[in-house]
């Protein structure tokens, strides 16, 4: 009988140190996985300045796959997703997609330049005010990001970290289409 409660106790010690080990990696993916929905299916009329001064709007970026992620420097879950939209970015941007991060600071456009810079992001990215989240229908944490297809038109939303996992099979659903 002591035996198999020594056993146990390894075993569970065990089980803890896997859990505790596999959690920071599993818990951004889980957070996208559990925040996919559909979208509200509007078309959001918004226009950006970039960072870059190029201007985001629904014109410019019409005919293009776009994601707008809403993220802050101070949001943890944001700074831990940028290189997975980074890479998303790139492996798609020769089919029609871009990913426009939209920062939602109350810090400087130069802090936020020099935050950007300093994580080698290239994607687009604006700093904005709250009227931007009003027209996307409202975000109710950060990050939230919202997949338009080529017409402009919300098709989903991403309420957290978004995993690639969950999200590229519905980015290239609307590249095909």
């Amino acid at each position: 009988m002591q035996r198999l409660r020594k056993h146990l106790t390894v075993a569970n010690v065990l089980t803890v140190a896997i859990l505790l080990w596999a959690a920071p990696r599993l818990l951004p993916h889980l957070g996208a996985v559990v925040g996919v929905e559909s979208g509200p299916a509007t078309t959001p009329a918004y226009r950006f300045v970039a960072l870059d001064g190029r201007e985001l709007s629904a014109e410019t970026l019409r005919g293009k796959v776009v994601l707008v992620n809403f993220w802050a420097t101070w949001c943890t879950p944001c700074r831990v997703e940028m290189p997975a939209l980074q890479r998303m970015h790139d492996r798609h941007a020769p089919d029609g997609f871009v990913v426009v991060g939209l920062a939602v600071d109350r810090a400087s456009t130069d802090a936020v330049r020099a935050f950007v810079q300093e994580r080698g992001v290239t994607y687009p990215i604006a700093h904005v005010g709250g009227e931007a989240e009003v027209l996307f229908g409202g975000v109710r944490g950060y990050p939230t990001s919202f997949l338009l297809d080529r017409s402009g038109k919300i098709r989903h939303t991403v309420i957290g970290p978004v995993a690639p996992v969950s999200l590229e099979p519905a980015v290239r659903r609307l590249l095909d289409e």
